[in-house]
């Protein structure tokens, strides 16, 4: 067998062992077998994807440390802590340890105690710890989020230039550049200035299937709205909330959490302490929504986001697919919705225009926001065009997005754009669209006397439509290129060179129908919909004892668990420790820590349901009444022991059998363990008491003197 074959073979095997899992998706086992035989890779993955498995477990198949240079404190944290859950010895370098916390992960790297080490690309260049990377024994290199490398990008960070450093002082450590957002230009950008011209590079694609893509004309009703999209399809969830000023985004939190919703704000104006507490709890608690900027979001690894809404329109393509690319990590049904209107336009072209950056570069922020625009403002599938700008292409329509669902109407408005552009052009090109649309509807102030706009010929030329089909209209012709903003000129309109054909009548356009908004209806939630209310009450037992677990050890809940394992655990309903490690996300270690106080719970909801028609705890009990112990009763009736103990358990607290008739055990033994059980069981949990006497007891039996007890308070 050659090394290549065996060193995947071994992945294979943490894979499975280690983080739970049965078999790789996308091309990771294909990034993973480029990294273990020492090659470079340029990884682009959509987010949820698994790129983190792409150098993890390369790393823990190489000799030494993989490091990887992570962006954000939070983020190097979360997977930090991540790894730990599943035995992985892995460590992060940032400025919330203090010095003798730092000096011992420094001497378990020496060591060679470590299989990861999390640090951000500030400390990576600082002498000290270039110096600590020639002392250790180097893995690989993991550059995330490395799209922050190019200049022309939306999320530019000057300090990722410098990680050139790493192939000249370390040209034999392979590297491993990933991010989830980089169309074509910024992928050469990345290769150019990361030196990864030798490197394999792998494009996985950008499609997130599990997320529905929904955009609508802001209307002035935007907070209502958002809080009916949230009561009717997400309450409960937790998700992410974009706006573009500080103001709106404590003024929209503010308004959420009095109608009694759980919402953060997080900006760049709060103190440090409150941005930490905020994100912490969106982190760690259930059903938390953060009402931010886009200054939050970068890094944050939780998978459950069920919904990302923005309530302005985003500066770019790159930045509308990495904010909402936060919602569902986890594989499940997520939501990305977002309100849009004119005001957002003009903003962002005025801010575009007042930046001090140099003409090229606003020539290049100016054709990303026409992009966005244009997205917007479509009438076709929106994934389809998603994933074409990023040069990724999909053969036929989604059926998950706004436009697959509900296709809006067109209508031919040459007429009325003509009439638009026509309004424009006779009051002088230094007017905005409020003025030029009261003009055209023939509304008779001082300010439109004065100026003698009365007595031109568009002056009520345009009863036809409503104010706000006329500013729809004129936001889809900025939109389109044939109107300008003239930003010095106070956001005055002006006629382009592209609205010249459709002035003389060369070329029609059909534009979207402007929709009056209607009462939503209420709409599915887009995940955990249970059928029965049976699984509904072990979904919330299993997500309070995750809760629990989570917080005694300081982190976050999916931590210990994503939901997507715990909906397995309910659809699947496992009845032995075996069973359970099975399920998707379950490592021996997880299995381990947590496994039976998981299937402690499972297994009472299966005695409480009576789940299957011939697993009945009668039948049990009329088999131990004829003289058959457990294990005969198991073989018999083809059950899980822990099914069958659990029907004795309940026979048991009901006074039916006794303990010493199950069990065998004497009076002595019993007294032991119902004193263990008093000192040392948790909140219902028998792991500690099974620890303490030494694991000398099955939890089988447990369960039983547990019962017993039961029978006696009763």
């Amino acid at each position: 067998m050659d090394v290549p074959h065996l060193h995947l073979e071994q992945a294979h095997k943490i894979l499975h062992s280690v983080f739970g899992y049965d078999e790789f998706r996308l091309q990771q086992d294909d990034i993973i077998e480029q990294l273990i035989g020492g090659g470079e890779a340029l990884v682009l993955m959509p987010t949820g994807g698994g790129k983190s498995l792409c150098y993890q477990i390369p790393a823990l198949v190489r000799e030494g440390v993989g490091v990887v240079v992570s962006p954000l404190i939070a983020l190097m944290q979360d997977q930090v802590a991540a790894l730990q859950q599943v035995g992985v010895r892995a460590a992060f370098l940032n400025s919330t340890l203090n010095n003798d916390e730092v000096r011992s992960v420094e001497s378990a790297m020496r060591n060679g105690e470590l299989d990861l080490l999390y640090v951000a690309p500030e400390r990576l260049m600082m002498p000290r710890m270039l110096s600590l990377l020639e002392q250790s024994k180097l893995a690989l290199f993991a550059i995330d989020e490395a799209h922050c490398v190019s200049q022309w990008g939306h999320d530019f960070r000057p300090e990722y230039i410098q990680l050139s450093v790493l192939h000249e002082r370390f040209p034999n450590v392979p590297r491993i550049a990933l991010t989830a957002t980089a169309d074509v230009p910024t992928r050469r950008e990345i290769i150019q200035r990361l030196a990864l011209q030798d490197a394999k590079v792998f494009v996985s694609g950008f499609d997130r299937p599990n997320i529905r893509y929904r955009i609508t004309e802001n209307q002035g009703n935007v907070r209502d709205r958002l809080l009916r999209f949230i009561r009717n399809e997400h309450e409960d969830d937790a998700g992410i909330v974009y706006c573009l000023s500080r103001k709106r985004v404590d003024e929209t939190a503010a308004w959420l959490s009095s109608k009694g919703l759980k919402a953060l704000p997080y900006h760049a104006g709060l103190g440090v302490q409150v941005r930490q507490e905020n994100q912490t709890r969106f982190l760690r608690e259930d059903g938390v929504i953060i009402v931010a900027t886009i200054a939050f979001g970068m890094g944050i690894d939780k998978p459950d986001v069920r919904f990302v809404a923005h309530l302005n329109l985003p500066k770019s393509m790159e930045a509308y697919y990495q904010e909402t690319g936060r919602a569902g990590r986890d594989g499940l049904p997520a939501n990305a919705w977002m309100m849009y209107g004119l005001q957002d336009v003009i903003t962002l072209r005025q801010m575009q225009e007042n930046s001090e950056a140099d003409e090229a570069y606003k020539r290049i922020e100016r054709h990303k926001l026409d992009a966005m625009l244009g997205f917007c403002e479509l009438t076709t599938c929106r994934r389809q065009a998603l994933l074409r700008y990023f040069d990724d292409h999909m053969d036929q329509p989604c059926g998950n997005c706004d436009t697959c669902l509900e296709p809006p109407e067109t209508w031919d408005a040459t007429v009325a754009a003509q009439k638009a552009l026509s309004c424009v052009y006779r009051t002088g090109q230094r007017f905005g669209v409020n003025y030029v649309v009261d003009v055209l509807l023939g509304k008779t102030d001082d300010r439109v006397k004065r100026f003698g706009h009365d007595q031109i010929s568009t002056f009520g030329l345009g009863s036809e439509l409503e104010q706000n089909e006329w500013r729809n209209l004129y936001r889809q012709l900025i939109s389109h290129g044939l109107l300008s903003v003239d930003m010095e000129a106070y956001g005055g309109l002006r006629l382009t060179e592209t609205s010249r054909p459709v002035l003389r009548g060369e070329q029609q356009l059909h534009l979207r129908k402007f929709v009056k908004v209607s009462k939503a209806k209420k709409t599915h939630k887009t995940s955990n919909a249970w059928s029965k209310a049976t699984d509904n009450k072990l979904w919330e037992v299993l997500r309070k004892l995750r809760t629990k677990l989570a917080e005694e050890q300081g982190v976050p809940a999916y931590v210990i668990f994503h939901d997507a394992t715990l909906m397995e655990m309910v659809e699947r309903q496992p009845e032995t420790l075996a069973q359970l490690g099975n399920l998707s996300g379950i490592g021996e270690r997880k299995l381990d820590a947590y496994g039976e106080d998981f299937l402690a719970i499972i297994i009472e909801h299966l005695g409480e349901t009576n789940a299957s028609p011939v697993n009945t705890a009668d039948e049990t009990l009329q088999l131990f009444r004829l003289g058959m112990n457990a294990d005969t009763i198991v073989q018999q009736r083809g059950l899980a022991p822990s099914t069958v103990y659990s029907h004795l358990a309940r026979a048991i607290q009901n006074g039916d059998v006794t303990l010493q008739d199950v069990t065998g055990l004497d009076e002595k033994v019993i007294t032991t363990l119902c004193n263990a059980i008093e000192q040392y069981e948790e909140e219902g949990r028998l792991k500690p008491v099974f620890e303490a006497l030494a694991e000398e007891y099955d939890y089988n039996i447990l369960r039983c003197v547990k019962a017993s007890m039961l029978c006696e308070v009763e």
